[in-house]
């Protein structure tokens, strides 16, 4: 299966970048390279693009797609939580424009091997790196009643995560949970009759907790978002989109704490903490999606994209 992904946000977030025609850019999500080819298309002969990602099937597809671009591309099986080390490598201390386009690529949604699904019976995966050993399977068996509420909670927001936690474990006595299609029976049997009509598919909430404990995709986010700020050049910009409230709260969050890092309390007349700002945030409210593409694309209705930009 090809890996086709639809790039959210493409225009809004190519005209935010500021791409420059000798600048030194990475995208930490690569993907299919629909944001990463409008990048390589404004790079002069000084320019330079790293493509990070941690999905074989992606880097294979942008390999293929950036080579027209020779010289100035550089692709790199990786999580881009190893950006810095992976951009050191290259002797690439600094670059001038970084981009995520965070959560599951419609190639993984869509090709069902990969077990993302909840819309079809395959075996339980989830891996976005499929040289990782652990699987969604092993944390549905192994995961304790009190672990999988918390995970359902905090990561799936879902107001029925003590009900399915305590429906999985039940159906772990009768043997292993080995499907997406054994666990939706579960979480069917969790939730109230009446919610499951008329809400969106009951599984979607405890899929996205699997998957986001899984590839500790916030994490990862969170631990490495002060990271590649500092990698920016002065006037370097960052474009994260983010597809749910919990990604989005810690973007919104960490930038804003780097524009405005003092903790001197409010009523000191000067700041004694000496902690200096990094840069300021671009997006005071997050970029959408426009009608057109909504129409075109009914994935990207939850996207948003917040720009940062890095002054030294």
């Amino acid at each position: 299966m090809e890996f086709k992904h639809y790039s959210v946000l493409l225009d809004e977030t190519i005209e935010y970048l500021n791409v420059k025609a000798d600048g030194t850019y990475t995208d930490g999500t690569t993907g299919g390279a629909g944001h990463a080819y409008e990048v390589c298309k404004r790079l002069g002969d000084g320019g330079r693009f790293v493509g990070i990602d941690q999905d074989a099937a992606a880097i294979e597809t942008a390999t293929k797609r950036l080579a027209e671009f020779g010289d100035k591309v550089t692709i790199v099986r990786s999580n881009y939580e190893n950006m810095k080390s992976v951009l050191a490598e290259l002797d690439i201390d600094r670059v001038d424009g970084i981009v995520l386009d965070l959560g599951v690529s419609s190639y993984q949604l869509d090709n069902k091997d990969r077990g993302f699904t909840y819309r079809e019976d395959v075996p339980l995966d989830m891996r976005m790196d499929q040289r990782q050993a652990k699987t969604a399977r092993d944390i549905v068996n192994d995961y304790s009643e009190m672990e999988l509420f918390r995970m359902i909670r905090d990561y799936g927001e879902d107001k029925f995560a003590k009900n399915i936690a305590k429906h999985i474990v039940l159906e772990r006595k009768n043997g292993p949970i080995e499907t997406t299609g054994q666990l939706i029976e579960v979480i069917d049997r969790a939730i109230p009759k009446k919610i499951r009509a008329k809400g969106g598919h009951p599984a979607k909430k405890t899929f996205q907790a699997i998957r986001i404990e899984l590839n500790r995709e916030l994490e990862v986010l969170n631990d490495t978002l002060d990271t590649m700020i500092d990698l920016l050049d002065d006037g370097g910009r960052i474009c994260i989109i983010t597809f749910h409230s919990l990604e989005d709260r810690i973007v919104k969050s960490i930038y804003k704490r780097n524009e405005n890092p003092c903790i001197c309390p409010p009523n000191f007349p000067v700041c004694t903490c000496g902690r200096k700002s990094k840069g300021k945030v671009i997006t005071r409210k997050p970029i959408l999606p426009s009608a057109k593409e909504l129409e075109e694309n009914s994935r990207s209705k939850s996207a948003k994209l917040r720009v940062f930009e890095r002054i030294r």
